[in-house]
């Protein structure tokens, strides 16, 4: 007997408890705001009216670490801003996430000098990367679809 014929049609909806989580924690993302260059614009306008990013739960982005699980480095990241990024990746709490936005937060982009960390993965552990330089709106709500898909297919085993 199976549970159809115990329950009836009542209405319940049966789900794994990792199924449950990850869809709140896809459904519930709240992004940092981390625009370095260029790209933050291309980020704020995903934010708008044209793009709406507020149909994935992100109604507006946090300014602060301990609030937000999401951090996009949006643009070039230098030497010197590199240890304050990673102050903030580690004052998030857990579970967090990183998008690359940009050629200049990924590879270093176009900038060929010392001062220019090459890939903000030597500092914090990235995600998704989003490529263009700038990123168009659409390129960064794609990179936040993978992220979705990514979080969606998390097991319990990996959360800690």
């Amino acid at each position: 007997m199976g549970i159809e014929q115990k329950l009836g049609n009542m209405g319940v909806v049966t789900m794994r408890l990792e199924d449950a989580v990850n869809w709140g924690r896809t459904n519930s993302m709240w992004p940092m705001l981390f625009g370095l260059a260029c790209c933050a614009i291309e980020m704020m306008s995903a934010q708008a009216s044209n793009y709406d990013m507020s149909r994935f739960g992100m109604e507006l982005m946090r300014a602060s670490p301990r609030q937000s699980d999401l951090m996009i480095v949006a643009g070039r990241v230098t030497r010197k801003m590199a240890p304050v990024l990673r102050r903030l990746y580690d004052q998030m709490p857990d579970p967090k996430w990183v998008i690359s936005m940009g050629d200049c937060a990924s590879c270093g982009g176009v900038f060929n000098n010392y001062a220019i960390v090459p890939g903000v993965d030597e500092v914090v552990p990235v995600d998704v990367y989003v490529a263009g330089c700038p990123p168009r709106p659409e390129a960064l709500i794609h990179g936040i679809m993978t992220l979705h898909e990514k979080v969606r297919g998390e097991k319990i085993k990996d959360w800690s």
